[in-house]
Formats: structure tokens, C-alpha cells, sequence
């Protein structure tokens, strides 16, 4: 039986407890590692950190940036909104250099809401600090530990066409200037961006949404796809 893809999932180090422990902890929602397993990869979880890349990127098929909390406004080129919250710049640091590093191989990336933030600054990009003083509305987070829902519009020459319904969102940042190469290929009803894609790559999407979080696992099915390209070209 042929190894199936391995796919990286990048983690967040924060402060946890189970039974009588409380640690820090390499953390990330079971929900990824399902999909990905779902989707016929094998889930890697990957701590943050921008030492041993290219060794761990041997190793590696695929790439998923997960989500998380807001990037440092400095690693953009950005003074700090007072919105701006929970930053943590190992993290920025060692994501940035492992996707830096994966595209340079043309390695197969799906980043996820803050992972498409990342995405957007690796190449050039910045961000909105805080949605709601644009759009002028709550309705991309509304409630902080929940998913609000809404639908979004796609190109259907995109990666991400097929979508359908309403998607699930927790961010209260969006994309600003699109990075070099990027294009726009999803938005929400208020025009807010919510997909972006290199179309000259074999598989390089972003999404503001969590598609982990629903029933629609289309995009991870791709990535795992591409991963198993890559691996048997």
C-alpha cells in the first residue's frame, strides 16, 4: 500500500491543563487533523519554530497553516491598532519562515484564517487590522469563541469554487494589499475578501474561513491530492 501524503499542521504554543498538569502545549483543533485524515493524508503537527525548515520540509508533502491569533503589525510594516491583540512573534517568525521555505519547492499549502494572513504578508501583502471599522460590522466574528456564519461569493475558475452555502469565520482582520502573485478569488456580501489563491502554483489557497469547521472538506481533499502528486509525479 502506497504512504499516504503527509500533511504538516502548524500549531500554537499556549498555556494548557489536563488532569493535574498545567503546561504550555503545542496546540491546534482536532477538527484539522480529522480533516486531513478524512481526506487521505496523514496529519503532522508542527510546532513554531525557524530553525531545521528545509529538514523538516523533507520530510513533509503538504502544508496547512492553521489559525490563530493576530499577526504583529511590524512583521507588515504597520504601527499596532489598539484592536490588535494576543500577538506572538516566535510564531510569526517560525510560520513565515516554513512557508517561505514551502514555496519554494512549490510545496502544496492550504492556509487557513490566520494562515492566509500569513500567506498575504509572506508575499509582500498587509493586513486590516480590524474589519469592523471598514465594514462597520461585527458579522465576521460576532461572538469571540464561536463561528458566525455567512455566505460568500467565488470565482468559478477558482480552487475554491464549488462552495457552497454559508461558511463558518472567526476573524476580526481581513487582507489589505494583496502580495505578489496572489489574486482574489472569494468575498463576503459586504466585500470583504475572503479567498486567495496563486494560480501559478501546483496548490497555494488561503481562506478566511474554517473549513475544518464544516461539512464541505473539498479543499482539504485537494491539498491532499496535490501532496500525493508531489510525492509520485
Amino acid at each position: 500500500m502506497a504512504r499516504k501524503p503527509l500533511i504538516g499542521i502548524t500549531t500554537y504554543v499556549e498555556p494548557a491543563s489536563w488532569g493535574h498538569w498545567q503546561l504550555e502545549a503545542a496546540l491546534v483543533p482536532y477538527d484539522y487533523v480529522r480533516a486531513v485524515e478524512r481526506a487521505g493524508g496523514r496529519a503532522v503537527l508542527v510546532p513554531p519554530d525557524d530553525q531545521g525548515v528545509e529538514e523538516l520540509l523533507d520530510a513533509l508533502d503538504g502544508l496547512i497553516l492553521s489559525g490563530g491569533n493576530d499577526l504583529t503589525p511590524q512583521s507588515y510594516g504597520a504601527e499596532a491598532d489598539p484592536a490588535t491583540a494576543g500577538t506572538n512573534p516566535a510564531r510569526d517568525r517560525g510560520e513565515l519562515a516554513l512557508l517561505t521555505a514551502a514555496l519554494e519547492r512549490d510545496l502544496p499549502v492550504l492556509a487557513i484564517c490566520r494562515g492566509a494572513q500569513v500567506l498575504n504578508v509572506a508575499r509582500g501583502g498587509d493586513l486590516v487590522q480590524h474589519l469592523p471599522d471598514v465594514v462597520g460590522h461585527e458579522g465576521h466574528r460576532a461572538v469571540a469563541g464561536e463561528f458566525s456564519e455567512h455566505s460568500v461569493r467565488v470565482d468559478p475558475a477558482s480552487r475554491v469554487a464549488g462552495v457552497k452555502g454559508e461558511v463558518k469565520s472567526h476573524h476580526h482582520q481581513g487582507l489589505g494589499r494583496l502580495g505578489d502573485g496572489l489574486r482574489e478569488v472569494a468575498w463576503a456580501e459586504d466585500g470583504v475578501v475572503e479567498a486567495i489563491e496563486d494560480p501559478q502554483k501546483p496548490f497555494l489557497v488561503g481562506v478566511l474561513w474554517h473549513p475544518e469547521a464544516g461539512e464541505d472538506k473539498r479543499l482539504f481533499e485537494q491539498l491532499v491530492a496535490a501532496a500525493r502528486d508531489l510525492r509520485n509525479p
